[in-house]
C-alpha cells in the first residue's frame, strides 16, 4: 500500500522502480529490431495536433559511439550502454498537418473534414512564433524519451538521459538539419551491479496545490 493505493498495476510498479543508470554491462547488445521497437513505442508518445515532429539516432556501433563520447563528455553510458539515442526534436511546422493526419483520415479516425480544423490553429499557434515552434521540439522529444525509459524498464533495461553535450557540435557531427534540436541523448543497455534504487523524492505536499 503507497499514499492509500495498491500497487498492483505493473505499469505503475515499473514509472516508481525506474532509476538513471549509471553502469552498464558493456558486454551486452541489443538488436537493430529491439532498438527499432523502442522508438516504436517512443512514438506512441502525444504530440501537438499529431505533428510527430521527433526523429532519434541510434549510436550504437563502436565507430558511432567514439565520434559521440568526446563531445558529450565523455560520459561512460556512452561507450558502455548497448545504445545512445540522440533524440532529436523538429520545429513545430503547421504545414505538415494534412500529411500527418492523412492515415487517421484513411484509416476511418478522422473526418476529413476535421483536418483544417486542426491545421489552421495550429498555423495561428506556430507560424509566427519561432519560440513556440522550438519549445514544442523539446517537449516532443522529451515525450517520445519519457516512454523509451519506462519501455526500457519493462524489458529489463536500463536507461539513462543526459544534457552534458555540446549541441552545435551534436548537430553538426550526426547531421542534424536546421530545424532540428538536439533535445537529450538517452543511453539504454543492459544494467552491471552497483546501480542506486530510485532517489526518495520531495513530498506531494510540497509539489502539489488542490485548488
Amino acid at each position: 500500500m503507497t499514499n492509500g493505493i495498491t500497487m498492483t498495476n505493473a505499469v505503475i510498479e515499473c514509472i516508481l522502480s525506474r532509476s538513471s543508470a549509471k553502469y552498464y554491462d558493456p558486454t551486452a547488445t541489443l538488436s537493430d529490431e529491439q532498438i527499432r521497437e523502442l522508438v516504436r513505442i517512443g512514438t506512441t508518445a502525444p504530440t501537438s495536433f499529431h505533428l510527430q515532429n521527433w526523429r532519434f539516432i541510434a549510436v550504437r556501433t563502436p565507430e558511432a559511439k567514439a565520434r559521440l563520447s568526446p563531445i558529450a563528455w565523455s560520459q561512460p553510458a556512452i561507450t558502455e550502454a548497448a545504445v545512445t539515442f540522440i533524440v532529436c526534436g523538429q520545429l513545430a511546422d503547421s504545414s505538415v498537418v494534412p500529411e500527418r493526419l492523412a492515415p487517421l483520415v484513411e484509416a476511418g479516425v478522422m473526418p476529413a473534414k476535421m483536418v483544417p480544423e486542426w491545421e489552421i490553429p495550429a498555423r495561428d499557434l506556430y507560424m509566427e512564433y519561432p519560440q513556440r515552434q522550438r519549445d514544442e521540439a523539446v517537449r516532443t522529444g522529451t515525450f517520445g524519451a519519457a516512454a523509451m525509459i519506462y519501455a526500457a524498464r519493462s524489458l529489463g533495461l536500463g536507461s539513462t538521459p543526459m544534457i552534458g553535450f555540446d549541441a552545435e557540435a551534436v548537430h553538426r557531427e550526426f547531421g542534424l538539419t536546421k530545424d532540428e534540436v538536439p533535445v537529450m541523448l538517452l543511453s539504454v543497455g543492459a544494467e552491471r551491479p552497483g546501480n542506486w534504487p530510485q532517489k526518495p523524492r520531495r513530498p506531494v505536499a510540497d509539489v502539489l496545490d488542490l485548488i
